[in-house]
């Protein structure tokens, strides 16, 4: 029985799908100026363990995911100038080399992180008459405006305007009275963007298109509610992203699609929480955020920031620093060690011990994403000589469906047999308690380019590299 907490309803919910054995899933894409920071391959890879633990209980899931290449403002309240057509300045170059370099990015390092690739990505600037339809309906419902610089949705029309945040309107428009209203002609500080016009200072914007309002483009919302919309209907089963659009960008989505269409927009909410380095929050905005590429630089594999990712609930702030990620890869490199190794024969309970690792495994993935707890029973199996070396592999690589750390690609590392042998001496030595001796092989062993580790499993034996 698979439980997931809802932001919506601030409580954890037994999942029941809309539609037998379909899911339908929507999760918020990157916005295309920038490479993506590992902050927001936090979020990607919890979406990502989200899919996989539907598909691992026999859900076929339609996941939809989009590409925001145009309309986001540098401030999410609607202000400064737009994200790409900045980075466009910078760079000398073209809104579409921009916006198509970082997808591109972006999908590489989903595929690094062995993220599986949304079955339905779309792209904002694609969409633009599906995004014009809903923002008509909300002007035939009552729910938009138009003033000489923009068209906006009334928060004022919508009952229960910040039901997924837990914050009244009244607190909403409280906290955004020292805001910079660049329109006067706002009913409500909170009220937001449906669609730009092309005058003031977007007179000159790149991206635009005809609309009943006149040339412009759609704000950054919008899109979200015309994508999921279009391929998922309404309501759908599950709308994923990031802690941060809990208060503006999934609020103002709830309110557009619902105001256009009578009817929930999702049934259930599921947030992660921050990355953070230093204990602040990382972000390209505060200029602290480390792309993969970063990581690859000083000789990190991608799968071990996985490995660091899994290793808290993506409910729990976690707190990146280099040693973490250090311990992570190692222990990365140590699991594979461990499934590697060779082990003695089955005991007669395997079949037993199967079933019961199948079925602990199923419900602490299933008890909301607990990937902790799951990869604390990845190394009780890796330890446990009672399954032979088929069997745990076999464990393993189905587990690994969901943790995507590539368990099922481990080699045993050949070790020349005059190597074994001091090993094996050394480790004789040990066990009867001569330590001078054992401690005369290790260094001859070193000298020779190799290092005896003691662990759980045993010694282990690796190039000193």
């Amino acid at each position: 029985m698979l439980k997931l907490y809802n932001t919506l309803t601030r409580k954890k919910e037994v999942f029941k799908p809309l539609h037998d054995r379909q899911v339908g899933l929507y999760t918020c894409g990157p916005t295309v100026y920038k490479h993506q920071h590992i902050g927001n391959y936090r979020t990607y890879i919890m979406e990502d363990i989200l899919q996989k633990t539907l598909e691992y209980n026999g859900y076929k899931v339609k996941r939809v995911l989009n590409i925001t290449d145009v309309g986001h403002l540098t401030s999410d309240a609607d202000t400064g100038e737009d994200k790409i057509e900045k980075e466009a300045k910078k760079e000398k170059k073209s809104v579409r080399d921009i916006a198509n370099f970082y997808t591109n990015a972006f999908l590489k390092d989903i595929e690094k992180l062995h993220i599986k690739k949304p079955e339905i990505i779309v792209k904002a600037s694609e969409t633009i008459d599906d995004q014009i339809r809903i923002i008509r309906k909300l002007f035939e419902k009552g729910f938009a405006y138009e003033t000489p610089q923009a068209v906006y949705f009334d928060v004022s029309k919508f009952k229960n305007y910040g039901k997924l945040s837990g914050q009244s309107l009244s607190q909403k428009i409280t906290a955004a009275r020292d805001e910079v209203v660049e329109d006067k002609n706002k009913k409500n500080p909170v009220d937001f963007t449906l669609w730009f016009k092309r005058v003031g200072k977007f007179k000159n914007h790149i991206m635009h298109w005809p609309s009943p309002w006149g040339q412009g483009f759609p704000g950054w919302h919008i899109e979200c509610s015309a994508i999921s919309t279009k391929y998922l209907g309404q309501p759908f089963d599950i709308h994923a992203g990031g802690v941060d659009h809990i208060g503006t960008h999934h609020t103002n989505e709830i309110a557009q699609s619902e105001a256009a269409f009578g009817k929930p927009m999702a049934r259930y909410w599921l947030h992660g929480e921050f990355l953070l380095v230093d204990r602040a929050k990382m972000a390209k905005s505060e200029g602290n955020f480390i792309t993969l590429a970063t990581l690859a630089e000083k000789g990190f594999d991608p799968l071990a920031f996985r490995y660091l990712i899994l290793t808290s609930h993506y409910k729990s702030k976690l707190n990146f620093s280099w040693k973490s990620l250090e311990a992570a890869q190692h222990a990365l490199r140590n699991l594979k060690e461990a499934i590697a190794a060779q082990n003695i024969k089955a005991h007669a309970s395997e079949k037993q011990k199967i079933k019961h690792y199948e079925g602990r495994f199923l419900t602490v993935i299933n008890d909301d994403l607990n990937t902790p707890k799951t990869l604390s029973m990845v190394w009780e199996i890796a330890k446990d000589n009672g399954l032979s070396k088929q069997t745990k592999h076999g464990l393993l690589l189905k587990f690994d469906g969901i943790l995507g750390l590539d368990l099922g690609k481990v080699k045993a590392a050949k070790i020349p047999r005059g190597i074994r042998v001091l090993a094996e001496k050394r480790e004789a030595f040990r066990r009867n308690k001569q330590f001078i001796k054992a401690d005369v092989l290790r260094k001859q062993i070193k000298k020779l380019g190799y290092i005896v580790q003691d662990t759980a499993f045993g010694p282990k034996v690796r190039r000193n590299s």
